[in-house]
């Protein structure tokens, strides 16, 4: 691993780690030996990084020096502090873990006292379990969208049917009890709200769609504000999936 790069896994690491963290842990995370990890902590002060503590304590991130100052008001960290801790209750892991890495990235920014205020925010979120179920192919279905690429998909109806299905991704939407994939359904040769509790399977079509996505997403909205296509991949025409 390039020094450069051990570097920055070493301050991310400081970030999302509950301080103080003893230099034992920082080195099984960082995946390096203890000798290497406090020449990296000495090179880290020396470019500035305010890092408190020593060896036998444990050490703590003050100041980051890789990532610029943030200033946020009060209400606008009670706001990150809330929004983050629902992502990471939505059941998806990938995100999960995207939201405390977000979290502790704002936090290496704000001054001492904004980073108490975020630490101890007055707004909390507690669930006694996730919003959604896992999706097993949610990273391939997110990739598939980020990427501009078709997806094969194994899809069940409202009464278990399963019929295979060629879509071109759009988004993602995060329903009160339920997760969509808005698409354009190669089949019907129209856009098609799919379940994503009902897909058994998506994989890469291998074909792309590049720059269409945003496009065909912006159509398919405009005809949702309109009224015009509320169509489910199972075949009925509520507002939602059912």
């Amino acid at each position: 691993m390039a020094r450069t790069d051990r570097l920055f896994r070493l301050l991310h690491a400081m970030r999302i780690l509950p301080s103080p963290v003893t230099a034992a842990r920082l080195a099984e995370e960082t995946g390096v030996s203890l000798r290497s990890l406090y020449r990296d902590i000495d090179s880290l002060r020396a470019a500035g990084a305010r890092i408190e503590g020593e060896r036998g304590y444990g050490y703590r991130l003050i100041e980051d020096i890789a990532l610029p100052p943030q200033t946020f008001d009060r209400l606008e960290i009670e706001a990150l502090v809330l929004g983050l801790a629902e992502v990471r209750h939505m059941g998806d892991p990938a995100l999960e873990k995207a939201a405390t890495s977000v979290l502790a990235k704002v936090a290496a920014t704000l001054p001492d006292e904004a980073e108490q205020h975020l630490l101890h925010a007055v707004s909390q979120v507690r669930r006694s379990e996730a919003r959604f179920p896992a999706i097993r192919d949610m990273e391939t279905i997110r990739s598939a969208c980020w990427r501009e690429e078709a997806l094969l998909l194994r899809y069940a109806d409202r009464d278990g049917t399963v019929t295979e299905r060629t879509i071109l991704p759009l988004s993602v939407v995060y329903l009160d009890s339920k997760m969509t994939l808005l698409a354009w359904c190669r089949l019907r040769e129209a856009f098609r709200m799919f379940r994503i509790d009902r897909i058994r399977e998506a994989r890469l079509a291998g074909t792309g769609f590049r720059p269409r996505r945003v496009a065909l997403l912006r159509s398919y909205l405009a005809e949702l504000r309109t009224g015009r296509s509320f169509a489910v991949a199972a075949g009925s025409a509520p507002t939602e999936p059912t």
